[in-house]
């Protein structure tokens, strides 16, 4: 009944969103990579009743904001931080009254699915004395936001320190998942949405909320979109069809 329900009010969210014929604009939303499971699923679910195609670019926020900056024709931008949006939105790349806060998310340890480590996350945990000689998964510290994220958590909890030279750096946090799931890195910090997408890791930890800033997720129309349907995908995507969607896919709905 409760799967009922939710079809008929996506039914209901598109249809009172009509966007015209089949064969019209499609329309291009750049992602943050962290999004790709949960938001194919949704493109999946809009297209059909939507009559548009959907293209969706996954990347690091940072970089995803300097394309649109470069003139790449994305209609929709959803970063996995604050920071990006405040850097689209000085530069008025960015519908400025169409910006929200769309998603939260929680920051794990992982480890590939066949490791025993268990691992209790508190001030010094010794993380450095887990990895040994080996090196931790993670998006880079230096501009990509769960990077980011993961050094203010390690930092807080008194262990930066100790594991600053033993990076793994990666280009993106679904990057920093694949080093782990192959087995090429004994740990990794990655969201727990990322976590849930693959079977070959499992979260050994949890960080505390309060040894980082909130994980959130603005999404806002570009200010060179063009597309028809740009604004009725928006509101599906904050909408009460798009909630148990994000959900499963271990996302928070703001």
């Amino acid at each position: 009944m409760f799967f009922k329900r939710v079809a008929v009010l996506l039914a209901a969210t598109i249809a009172a969103f009509s966007p015209g014929p089949a064969g019209a604009a499609g329309l291009t939303v750049f992602a943050a990579a962290s999004l790709k499971d949960a938001l194919d699923e949704l493109v999946r679910g809009f297209e059909p009743s939507a009559g548009h195609k959907i293209a969706v670019s996954y990347g690091a926020s940072p970089s995803l904001a300097k394309q649109i900056e470069n003139g790449a024709p994305a209609d929709l931008f959803i970063s996995a931080d604050l920071d990006w949006m405040d850097y689209a939105a000085a530069r008025r790349l960015i519908v400025a009254d169409s910006r929200a806060n769309l998603l939260g998310n929680r920051l794990v340890l992982i480890a590939p699915a066949s490791s025993k480590a268990g691992v209790q996350i508190v001030p010094n945990f010794p993380l450095a004395a887990l990895l040994g000689n080996d090196r931790l998964a993670i998006a880079d510290p230096d501009s990509v936001p769960a990077g980011k994220y993961a050094k203010a958590a390690l930092e807080s909890l008194g262990v930066w320190a100790g594991v600053s030279g033993k990076l793994a750096r990666a280009e993106n946090v679904r990057a920093a998942l694949v080093l782990v799931s192959r087995g090429e890195a004994p740990f990794g910090i990655v969201y727990r949405s990322d976590a849930l997408a693959d079977k070959k890791v499992r979260v050994v930890g949890e960080f505390p909320p309060s040894s980082h800033p909130p994980v959130v997720y603005p999404v806002a129309l570009t200010a060179a979109g063009r597309s028809p349907i740009r604004a009725q995908f928006l509101f599906y995507l904050k909408s009460g069809a798009a909630r148990p969607i994000w959900e499963k896919h271990g996302f928070a709905p703001l």
